[in-house]
């Protein structure tokens, strides 16, 4: 009943995959698994996802990364790695919003006696900029 139930899931991911990619974070730890992800194991191929200075890194760390990646499935699973640029999966951390500002009063004055257009408009928005590094 197992074997009729996973047979789906395998058919797109090996085994060894589909174990590769739930055990990541505990393969590589927290500090690469926060920025790569694995994406495909086929042929002894493991297809990884980061952004290019990290591949830079991962590069470097191939031999040292094979060996964990091999001791963890218990087998010779991965024999050379393969990246591509990519944004790991996960949400993108938010921005946070900036403080709305208050102009003093003497400035808000003089720009709001300024004719509307562009003009008024750059100086009012470098202004809010000027006072809200303060």
């Amino acid at each position: 009943m197992i074997a009729r139930l996973a047979r789906p899931v395998f058919r797109k991911r090996s085994p060894a995959g589909a174990q590769l990619m739930a055990d990541w974070p505990d393969v590589v730890g927290p500090a690469l698994s926060a920025v790569t992800q694995p994406l495909r194991l086929s042929a002894g191929s493991l297809t990884i996802g980061c952004s290019g200075p990290v591949a830079m890194e991962l590069q470097h760390l191939a031999p040292e990364l094979i060996g964990r990646i091999n001791a963890h499935l218990g087998k010779t699973a991965v024999e050379r790695l393969r990246f591509v640029q990519q944004a790991p999966a996960g949400a993108a951390p938010a921005r946070p919003r900036p403080k709305p500002v208050a102009l003093p009063p003497e400035l808000e004055a003089r720009i709001a006696a300024m004719p509307e257009g562009e003009l008024r408009d750059a100086l009012a928005k470098l202004a809010l900029g000027v006072y809200r590094k303060r």
